[in-house]
């Protein structure tokens, strides 16, 4: 008699049966310095030190690589928002130049100051959602972290 054997399990996305994670409202989440997964734990627990978990879900936040979020993409967005605005001051009215960078500097300053926290929320909203590094529990385990 001839023993049957079970065929062997390949482990994909669709047998693992993941929970579905919307990028964006993880990332509008975690732009609101809030937990991606439920939205009402905080993030942080310093100004730019990510907790180690949810106090109101248990999610890890442990595995995040944000801390590598380099200053100039935060720069880029300040940029992005103060360029256009002296563009149109300065076409339109065409202020004295220590005016412009009376106002400009520590606008420029400020805004980036402001900024760097909910733009780290959202990279780390951003990796939970796509399940990149480590945010993903049903990874087979021959998969070296990155």
């Amino acid at each position: 008699m001839e023993t049957i054997t079970p065929p062997t399990v390949v482990w994909t996305r669709d047998t693992a049966q993941p929970e579905k994670r919307d990028v964006w409202t993880a990332m509008k989440r975690g732009f609101r310095c809030r937990c991606p997964r439920c939205g009402e734990g905080k993030l942080f627990r310093a100004f730019l030190k990510v907790d180690d978990h949810c106090s109101v879900c248990g999610l890890d936040f442990t595995p995040h690589r944000a801390d590598d979020l380099p200053a100039y993409l935060v720069i880029v967005i300040v940029g992005h928002i103060v360029v256009p605005t002296v563009l149109w001051i300065e076409t339109n009215y065409s202020p004295p130049v220590w005016l412009q960078l009376a106002i400009y500097l520590p606008l420029t300053l400020v805004s980036a100051l402001a900024l760097i926290q909910p733009v780290k929320g959202a990279v780390v909203g951003f990796q939970w959602a796509l399940r990149m590094h480590g945010f993903d529990e049903n990874a087979p385990s021959d998969i070296p972290p990155v």
